[in-house]
């Protein structure tokens, strides 16, 4: 099993859902940082699947759908914006990452800080209130 994981690229992936994917996704590129490496459009102007990398990291988006998988995703507004996971990136400067993403109206959870644990980072949500952690922690290097 754990060949298996070593011969791939990112072995986990996040996966969202957005209400208009379209606009996440080129939010998402200009705000964080993100490259789209594929994005398969769907029926009448949604996205059926997207690829957008950062680094040797990858986030999968996608347009809400009523599907079997798809009924099993809620929106952050649908909870009351509480999250049962976050996407972690890791950013080489937490510093201007954090002001390229407030200047792009990213809305802030946690101010950028130094974590005890080393590192220094910060936490915000997207505009469908998604919410995203960003630092320079690394733990494959710590």
């Amino acid at each position: 099993m754990a060949e298996e994981a070593a011969a791939t690229g990112a072995s986990i992936i996040p996966c969202l859902r957005y209400r208009d994917a379209t606009v996440a996704i080129e939010w998402l590129c200009r705000a964080f940082g993100f490259q789209k490496q594929l994005v398969v459009p769907g029926p009448n102007g949604t996205v059926a699947h997207a690829q957008l990398t950062f680094g040797k990291g990858m986030v999968m988006v996608g347009s809400i759908e009523n599907t079997e998988f798809g009924r099993w995703i809620a929106q952050p507004d649908e909870n009351g914006y509480r999250e049962t996971q976050a996407p972690y990136v890791v950013v080489k400067q937490a510093d201007a990452h954090y002001a390229r993403a407030m200047a792009a109206g990213a809305r802030l959870v946690t101010e950028l800080k130094n974590e005890p644990y080393g590192g220094r980072g910060y936490s915000c949500r997207d505009p469908e209130g998604h919410l995203w952690s960003f630092g320079t922690y690394d733990p494959w290097k710590a």
